[in-house]
């Protein structure tokens, strides 16, 4: 896809890799929207020159005015990016873990679906346009203290492959960006070193989707592991591996 000519939305791009790929797009030269539900980052966003916009993706009233707005102020949009999600520990020894799952399941997937379903009418009258949906990479190796998490970005990733079918021959395209781990800030390649630094990471995603035509999947290197383990036979191995993190839950040490 070109970069360079593209309005996009982003809807949960206040902190993260959400933020860095709004400011690769926007250096570029395409126009960005920034999305998200704290309006104290979305002001200091919007001191950058990003146009800005209030949206909880859990609400479906905040998601169609969000949609309204964007598509008032810009009637070009193209391209949306679902990156809103959250990352939740949980115990299921513990029946509490359900509240975690519900705000999992309620943000991370059917999140998704609304701000597609928001935006699919427009990009079907244009003709064109791309959707990004976001998964990770562990949607394919699932990390066991995030069950939910993880059951949500395979839904993720099961809709984006039916979505992709659906709008096969509109001129929409749908693309899946499947991260590995990624070190928001430079401390956390401490706490995991396998971690792909921030920019690194960023530049890797860019260079794949400026590629034409534009990538089903957007797989960095650091993510290949995750995607292919079961193809490539190391899928137990690496789970078993995984699963010695379900020590850091209380009372598990």
């Amino acid at each position: 896809m070109d970069i360079t000519t593209r309005t996009v939305f982003i809807a949960g791009a206040t902190s993260g890799i959400g933020l860095e790929l709004a400011r690769r797009f926007a250096a570029a030269g395409s126009t960005v929207i920034v999305g998200g539900r704290r309006t104290d980052l979305l002001d200091r966003i919007g001191a950058e020159g990003f146009a800005t916009v209030t949206i909880d993706v859990t609400d479906p009233d905040s998601v169609t005015a969000a949609r309204d707005a964007i598509l008032r102020d810009h009637p070009d949009l193209d391209t949306i990016v679902t990156m809103s999600g959250v990352m939740i520990p949980e115990d299921l020894h513990d029946p509490a873990h359900i509240t975690a799952a519900e705000q999992t399941i309620a943000t991370n997937l059917l999140g998704t679906i609304r701000v597609i379903d928001a935006f699919t009418a427009h990009l079907l009258t244009r003709g064109a346009g791309t959707i990004i949906t976001v998964t990770s990479g562990i949607a394919f190796l699932p990390f066991p203290v995030m069950p939910s998490y993880a059951a949500s970005k395979a839904g993720v990733h099961a809709y984006s492959e039916a979505l992709r079918a659906q709008l096969a021959g509109t001129g929409v395209e749908v693309s899946e960006l499947v991260p590995p781990a990624v070190a928001i800030q430079p401390e956390h390649t401490r706490i995991n070193p396998h971690a792909i630094p921030l920019a690194d990471y960023a530049t890797e995603v860019m260079d794949l989707l400026h590629t034409e035509p534009t990538p089903h999947e957007i797989l960095v290197q650091g993510v290949l592991m995750h995607r292919w383990a079961e193809r490539n036979g190391t899928y137990d191995g690496l789970v078993a591996q995984r699963s010695q993190a379900l020590a850091m839950l209380p009372g598990r040490g």
